[in-house]
């Protein structure tokens, strides 16, 4: 089953994640705003990945003195998946 979010992120230069994920995959990743390389980066790293993957790597990165992160963030949208 193919499920769609788009996250409004709280405490980063991204404004909002957009999210696909098929069967726990993420098949699709857009990210609003922010470092455009550094998101490009993410986004190619965890396309294909299964979620619990990304959430186990990337929960709890923070971004300097922020008590989040961009990568932070999408383990929070990808937990709104899961919760849904």
């Amino acid at each position: 089953m193919v499920k769609k979010l788009t996250y409004k992120t709280q405490g980063t230069c991204s404004s909002h994640i957009e999210l696909e994920v098929e069967d726990g995959v993420i098949t699709e990743i857009f990210f609003w705003g922010g470092c455009n390389g550094n998101l490009q980066g993410i986004r190619a790293l965890v396309k294909g990945m299964k979620m619990e993957d990304v959430i186990e790597k990337l929960e709890g990165i923070r971004c300097g003195n922020r008590s989040t992160s961009c990568p932070d963030q999408l383990c929070k949208a990808l937990r709104q998946i899961q919760e849904a």
